[in-house]
């Protein structure tokens, strides 16, 4: 019985990727805040979850195994909160302001990898951006970039 116990056990863990990051690494947080951003709107659409396996590639120089941990270990974190204040707390004192800029344009990008972006979507960077200390007007001039770069066109709204 205690054989079959622990080849249960074991059975489980193989689906899942392997702890390769830190509880508290910094990355785990981006991830969880893109995950949430991805959510924001109720729908999340392929062409996000490849946008996320993207970034999380380009800005952090991971394998694909590394990836799949990673966003593993972003999805245990975001069931986890209850909002984006765990994240971005952390964030906010590890990242200077140009990360954080950064930051929330990779959220931008995420929102029009699917080639348009909801109220909802605009609510959650907004909260994100405020939390992590990003003004107003960086935030927008972050949309208006991840808009073109997603070809878009720039965006002249002011909210």
């Amino acid at each position: 019985m205690l054989d079959r116990l622990q080849s249960f056990f074991q059975s489980m863990m193989q689906d899942r990727p392997k702890a390769v990051f830190a509880p508290d690494d910094p990355r785990i947080a981006v991830a969880a805040l893109c995950l949430q951003v991805m959510e924001a709107d109720g729908v999340v659409r392929d062409a996000e979850k490849a946008k996320l396996r993207e970034i999380l590639k380009e800005e952090y120089g991971l394998e694909e195994s590394d990836i799949d941990a990673l966003i593993a270990a972003g999805q245990d974190a975001e069931s986890e909160a209850v909002d984006y204040y765990r994240f971005t707390t952390e964030l906010k004192r590890q990242l200077n302001e140009d990360e954080r800029q950064h930051l929330v344009g990779i959220l931008w990008d995420i929102v029009y990898a699917d080639g348009s972006r909801s109220e909802m979507e605009d609510h959650a960077i907004w909260r994100v951006a405020d939390l992590l200390g990003v003004s107003g007007r960086e935030r927008i001039v972050q949309r208006q970039e991840a808009a073109e770069r997603a070809g878009l066109g720039a965006i002249d709204d002011a909210t």
